[in-house]
């Protein structure tokens, strides 16, 4: 069994995604996001997760080709925004993206928030941007199972992927649940609490007994929960940390430990509370 960056999940048919990428949420568009971009590729990350919102698609694509790899040897995800949504609105974001990005195609494509009077109409415009290969599937982001409800019900493909936040004081069981027994990938954003797990003195203490740090513990208490990620950073050493979890694993009284860390907490907005 594969151990490292190259382990994958199936979200659809014939597509695998990497259960470790980079986040580029706050990165710089030019050289800031470029330069993280290529150097995760370099260091072996297949993942790249972007977002119309984040204003880096184009530096995102930039990274992407420095780095000389195949097109098709990395996975490439963007999310649609808020004031995009509906039937038209989705179609012209998908080609402004991918005209940001010069990738031809991306891998996942998602719905940033949930916005339920154009669920509906957003969803049937990605089943046909599918349809016409410009995205290899399509999913969700910030959809709590009330979201996700109703659109499975009109939906001709289910959503691959809801992505979330979730952390170890953000834990959302009931929704982690619901996506699994309905085999959509579950991915996490914010996974490190936006640095916070450094302070959290029961992390510390696993960390010390792995000789590792607080972050590398936490991307593998999430990873052994079977649960995909994309840890964010523009700094190189950082971004090699994030990818040296693959030496250790947590047992599990370990994980048990972080298990019982939830609180509830959130870093970023309430699914039912989308950001404008």
């Amino acid at each position: 069994m594969s151990r490292g960056l190259a382990d994958t999940v199936t979200i659809a048919d014939g597509v695998r995604m990497p259960l470790l990428g980079l986040g580029t949420y706050r990165s710089a568009d030019g050289d800031e996001v470029a330069n993280a971009v290529c150097t995760a590729l370099e260091l072996g990350y297949r993942g790249i997760d972007t977002a119309s919102l984040y204003g880096n698609e184009s530096g995102v694509g930039r990274g992407i080709r420095e780095s000389g790899l195949a097109r098709e040897d990395v996975f490439v995800a963007t999310k649609i925004w808020n004031d995009e949504q509906g039937y038209e609105g989705t179609k012209a974001a998908l080609h402004c993206s991918l005209e940001r990005l010069g990738t031809g195609y991306v891998d996942l494509y998602l719905i940033h928030w949930a916005i339920p009077p154009l669920t509906g109409e957003t969803w049937r415009a990605m089943e046909e941007l599918l349809e016409e290969g410009l995205t290899r599937s399509i999913g969700v982001c910030n959809f709590l199972p009330h979201h996700v409800e109703p659109l499975l019900a009109i939906a001709s493909v289910p959503p691959a992927v809801n992505q979330f936040e979730f952390h170890p004081r953000l834990q959302q069981p009931d929704v982690v649940r619901y996506c699994m027994e309905r085999d959509i990938t579950v991915q996490a954003w914010s996974p490190l609490m936006r640095g916070r797990v450094n302070e959290v003195p029961e992390i510390i203490d696993i960390a010390q007994r792995h000789a590792v740090t607080p972050v590398q513990a936490t991307l593998r208490w999430i990873l052994q929960r079977g649960i995909a990620t994309i840890p964010k950073s523009v700094h190189a050493e950082r971004i090699a940390e994030n990818a040296d979890i693959f030496g250790f694993d947590l047992d599990a009284e370990e994980m048990a430990v972080i298990d019982a860390l939830d609180t509830d907490e959130r870093v970023g907005k309430h699914p039912d509370q989308p950001p404008t």
